[in-house]
């Protein structure tokens, strides 16, 4: 089966962009475009560092509920962007728990926090927690685990398959980190404005009813993932069964908002036809 809606990429308006779509079961369902080629994330960076969280976890090196980040802060907080660190500066601008406040300064102190406790760099741990085990080769993080990964739509394709169908991790963990972190929290989507409540799971964000967003109208209230502001996007449909990787390199902006949602919804009405 090759899914002639990720054609649709020809028509955005950026140099390279490439997709692909994948089963649970690890079935590629089509791609379209350089699929080898390797694009910087920026954001999309943040579910890998956050997997490799999930593994800290699981291997006893941390805990969710334990102190990490700001005073009162944990790393649950962290990586539901509630420690209320500011988006791109190390200082506080909230309580912790009370705003959904994007931070990229919060996945850089997780990864600070992690190479402590593991003794490993955090770019390391990633490659060995993560990268390698799933043979994700062309994938490498030089630098913020915040936003610096760069990888392919081959590599992530494998990622979105395991996120689908754990084999690094407990189901319950990945479960975890697709379930709704301190419910009813306000916050803003970056590009997409206030939304309340602003859903966000552990290093992942939860579609549920969010408008604007960048998925599809068609996507299920379940869908969860991340967008990068380098052009970027995964999305994992529980209901659809199915996860998309798309990679472009053009930085995020009134292009993006335009193309990504109805490329969404073919790609999700042709896997339900």
């Amino acid at each position: 089966m090759s899914l002639k809606s990720l054609a649709l990429i020809e028509n955005w308006s950026v140099p390279t962009a490439a997709a692909g779509v994948v089963r649970a079961d690890g079935t590629v369902l089509g791609t379209h475009g350089p699929v080898g080629r390797r694009f910087p994330l920026a954001s999309v960076t943040k579910p890998l560092a956050a997997y490799a969280a999930l593994v800290a976890y699981e291997e006893g090196a941390i805990e969710f509920d334990e102190p990490a980040g700001p005073p009162g802060s944990t790393v649950r907080h962290l990586l539901a962007h509630t420690s209320g660190l500011a988006f791109d500066e190390h200082r506080v601008t909230a309580p912790p728990g009370e705003r959904r406040l994007y931070s990229n300064a919060g996945f850089e102190q997780l990864g600070e926090h992690l190479a402590k406790a593991t003794d490993i760099p955090f770019a390391e741990y990633l490659r060995q927690a993560v990268l390698e085990p799933l043979g994700m080769t062309d994938t490498s993080l030089d630098g913020s685990p915040a936003k610096d990964g760069i990888s392919t739509v081959t590599d992530l394709l494998r990622f979105t398959a395991e996120v689908q169908a754990p084999q690094l991790l407990d189901p319950r963990t990945v479960a975890e980190a697709m379930t709704v972190q301190y419910p009813g929290t306000k916050g803003v989507v970056p590009g997409y404005g206030h939304q309340n409540p602003n859903d966000w799971g552990l290093g992942f964000e939860i579609r549920d009813t969010k408008s604007p967003h960048w998925t599809g109208a068609s996507s299920s209230p379940r869908t969860f993932g991340h967008f990068g502001q380098s052009g970027t996007f995964l999305w994992i449909d529980p209901e659809a069964g199915a996860a998309c990787v798309a990679l472009a390199d053009r930085p995020f902006g009134p292009w993006a908002v335009e193309a990504w949602p109805p490329f969404t919804d073919a790609v999700l009405a042709e896997l339900a036809g």
